[in-house]
């Protein structure tokens, strides 16, 4: 190549490399620009996020339970909030100081605002209106809140609604962040993809120094929190407000079922606690005075509260005695009192004895005699069977978390325990009187009531009918399992007269339980407790020829079941056919 084209060839290389060293200048000039105009547009934009609307809890007759109402809804601003300022606010707020500096460092972003007081006083709102160039960074929001018809009512099944917690946020990543809110208990809890809703967005203009000068494109970015769907409850409100009275200044539980279908018509547990202390901020010192309280007025007795089911399991005992052909209603046994086994002396109800009884007449005068007995006579492995058949030693599978399912031994059972060949069947003579190393919660009870009183057909227990979408305006059943107890209609029938006996015969010890017009059937129960007095239990069905109610009544450190329990269940099998024909009634009116 000759001098001059070599020349020429530099000259079109120096050419091209300015011409694009020109190009990128253009593209970082024009383009980047853009790109930098869009980034600094975004830094003024402020999303604000909404919470969702929780869909509304009614009981079964349409009566509203829980709703929601307006609240104010305090953010702050990290980075433009001054901490020498935090006295102020929280004295205002009426937090605690540590509960802001928590949710400051927990903040995802210094620039984005956080939620540190939910439902603020009216008060704390009009003081961060008047005192703006000292709080800056500081805001509000108007959200929804859970709204109560009567804070206590029904506490342990509705639950409350909270922000979520640490551990929760590890649980469910991506579906919320913190500060959400989250159902912490109850039907809030189980049915919270549900009933939660939606989130909204608001997006905002501020300036510089983080004001609003405007909302973004007219609002037409927004996005409005979606409502969650309803959930219409199997619950009769007004009878589970008797009931509670009924239990008002006692500790212990209720559950009233629907034998027809399994629906529950109340779940009481007492003590209970006002919701409206949990929802939102809760003060430290609340928090401590509920988990120290000794009443545990926090723990739902209903399905938590594991006690023994005392003499109202004897008829466990009589089903497998029956259906194995142990026994039948000619075995008798003489009681004076007492039963001797061994080296132990096991006594019976009354010092005097019942004479000789056979099985019916065991069960209706509640011989302990007859059932220790009975006890020897039968395998201890078909026990366990027919007690799991009628929902011992299992949940129940309630729609409510933190069910129990309590302790139903067996022989693998005493096996894992005291090892093999290390226990004798001494150990079985209490489990005869539902006493010893066994356990259950009220609502299996309620359930074995309804089984009895079905004759083995075991419906599961729930607590919510229907659901009502908000996005298809359709009301959606939910649906549950029916099992049949495999059981014998003689065996049935021979146990639901005994406990016919018990409310309606000459020498019954639920006679407390009789109610005019309405043949009831139970069982009592008295419950020893190593921590005090005995628990009082009773368990029925009404009316005995076709039952519409099963229920279970404890009443703890209350004594005989036959004093205390009986005549609760007297007024709650009153009160439900009262509330009956006072709505027959008013539909005929209506119509």
């Amino acid at each position: 190549m000759s001098e001059t084209s070599r020349v020429k060839f530099l000259k079109v290389f120096l050419f091209l490399v300015f011409l694009f060293l020109i190009v990128k200048l253009y593209e970082l000039q024009l383009y980047r620009d853009i790109e930098y105009k869009r980034q600094a547009e975004s830094n003024s934009i402020r999303t604000i996020q909404h919470d969702p609307i929780r869909g509304l809890i009614l009981d079964r007759n349409g009566k509203i339970v829980v709703d929601n109402v307006p609240s104010y809804t305090v953010t702050l601003t990290p980075y433009e909030f001054d901490l020498r300022n935090l006295d102020i606010l929280t004295k205002i707020l009426k937090v605690d100081r540590q509960y802001i500096l928590e949710k400051i460092s927990s903040a995802p972003s210094p620039f984005a605002p956080v939620k540190i007081r939910r439902d603020a006083p009216i008060r704390a709102i009009a003081y961060i209106e008047e005192h703006r160039n000292e709080l800056r960074g500081v805001d509000y929001l108007i959200e929804h809140k859970r709204n109560y018809k009567s804070p206590g009512l029904a506490s342990h099944i509705l639950g409350y609604v909270k922000e979520i917690t640490s551990s929760q946020l590890a649980i469910y990543k991506g579906l919320y962040k913190p500060g959400d809110q989250i159902g912490q208990s109850g039907l809030e809890k189980s049915y919270e993809p549900i009933i939660k809703g939606e989130k909204g967005y608001r997006f905002i203009m501020v300036d510089a120094l983080g004001r609003f000068v405007g909302r973004y494109n007219d609002g037409k970015n927004d996005i409005p929190p979606g409502e969650g769907s309803d959930l219409i409850l199997t619950i009769d409100i007004e009878l589970q407000e008797f009931i509670e009275q009924l239990l008002q200044d006692k500790t212990g539980s209720v559950v009233v079922i629907d034998p027809r279908n399994g629906e529950i018509l109340a779940m009481v547990s007492k003590p209970n606690y006002d919701l409206t202390l949990l929802s939102g901020y809760t003060p430290s010192q609340i928090w401590n005075s509920f988990n120290s309280d000794p009443q545990k007025p926090l723990l739902n007795r209903a399905i938590s509260g594991l006690y023994s089911p005392g003499s109202t399991f004897k008829m466990i005992l009589a089903v497998t005695a029956l259906e194995t052909g142990a026994v039948d209603l000619n075995w008798k046994v003489y009681c004076p009192g007492y039963f001797v086994y061994g080296n132990k002396v096991f006594k019976c109800h009354t010092s005097h004895g019942h004479g000789w009884v056979n099985l019916t007449k065991a069960i209706e005068v509640s011989c302990n005699v007859y059932f220790y007995n009975l006890m020897l006579k039968v395998n201890f492995d078909d026990w366990s069977r027919y007690g799991e058949l009628f929902g011992f030693g299992r949940k129940t599978g309630v729609d409510l978390p933190e069910e129990l399912p309590g302790i139903l031994p067996s022989t693998d059972y005493f096996n894992r325990v005291y090892g093999v060949n290390k226990w004798t069947k001494g150990y079985l003579i209490s489990l005869a009187i539902g006493q010893g190393e066994i356990s259950a919660t009220p609502l299996q009870l309620a359930g074995y009531a309804m089984a009895l009183a079905n004759s083995g057909k075991y419906h599961q227990p729930h607590l919510v009918k229907e659901i009502i979408n908000k996005k298809t305006g359709k009301i959606e059943e939910v649906s549950y399992y029916t099992r049949e107890i495999p059981v014998s209609q003689k065996t049935f029938d021979i146990v639901r007269e005994a406990m016919y006996l018990v409310v309606n015969g000459s020498a019954g010890t639920g006679k407390g339980a009789k109610v005019e017009g309405i043949n009831v059937a139970g069982k009592t129960g008295t419950a020893q407790n190593p921590h005090g007095n005995d628990h009082a239990w009773f368990i029925g069905f009404a009316p005995y020829e076709n039952p519409e109610i099963a229920f279970a009544i404890i009443v703890e450190n209350a004594g005989f079941g036959g004093a205390v329990a009986a005549p609760i269940a007297r007024e709650i099998v009153k009160k439900y056919f009262e509330l009956k024909n006072q709505r027959k009634e008013f539909k005929l009116v209506k119509w």
